[in-house]
């Protein structure tokens, strides 16, 4: 028992920081860095929904929205957009179905079986959250690589280049914090799913021995079939 609340609490740690880091990635301007520090005055971010310029000398930011989102954006844009707002519910609905599995958490108490399932079921949809999430970390990250390599093997120089930023890592490490959580749940359950269910055997064993004393006599003076002898020895004891 004890080892199993270890790995739920340890499931539930990195589902916490990972569903966090998911939203936080979602949601912040740094996708893209420019590359070229030492020859800008001004650090220029691109998010997936915004992009930002800081100056280095005195800090001051300023960032530009993109046009709606009904406007024509790059496919890479559009889609890390729809894959990281995935894992973001995915890894949201793990996270709260987690908490509702635990043991340490008064719902159903009488249920372990049903708490059992309720953290399967989490484990496995932090699995799947974390596909989307990595997909478009790493799809986002190896498509500015690539742009930026090519730039460089055709001596193209536009002014600025761009590097993937803090923002991405923090979609790659919640998208392996979520496969890290799931294997972790999922593995929990099956190593204690026979012993619960042993548990709830020996219960219901238990709630059947008990029967009631006039079940059992009926039982016994009631057989369920009798032959015409022994009926006949029945009467003559009768009388």
């Amino acid at each position: 028992a004890g080892m199993k609340y270890f790995l739920q609490y340890v499931a539930c740690f990195f589902a916490f920081f990972s569903t966090g880091f998911l939203i936080a990635s979602t949601w912040t301007d740094c996708w893209m860095v420019n590359a070229d520090d030492s020859l800008e005055v001004s650090t220029k971010c691109r998010g997936l929904w915004w992009e930002c310029v800081t100056n280095v000398f005195d800090g001051i930011q300023t960032c530009d929205e993109y046009d709606s989102i009904y406007a024509e954006h790059p496919v890479k844009l559009v889609l890390t957009r729809a894959m990281m707002i995935t894992a973001d519910i995915l890894a949201g609905f793990g996270f709260l179905f987690l908490l509702l599995g635990l043991d340490c958490v008064k719902f159903l108490p009488d249920e372990p079986l049903i708490k059992l399932r309720i953290c399967m079921v989490s484990g496995v949809t932090l699995l799947i959250a974390g596909v989307p999430g990595i997909t478009g970390s790493l799809w986002y990250a190896i498509d500015v690589y690539v742009e930026r390599s090519s730039l460089v093997f055709h001596n193209v120089f536009l002014g600025i280049q761009y590097k993937f930023g803090w923002s991405c890592w923090l979609g790659m490490a919640g998208s392996l914090g979520c496969f890290l959580s799931g294997a972790v749940l999922t593995c929990c359950m099956y190593l204690f799913r026979d012993t619960n269910s042993g548990r709830l055997h020996s219960a219901q064993s238990l709630r059947k021995g008990y029967s009631p004393a006039g079940t059992i006599l009926t039982n016994m003076h009631l057989p369920s079939s009798q032959t015409a002898t022994a009926k006949m020895y029945a009467v003559d004891t009768r009388v």
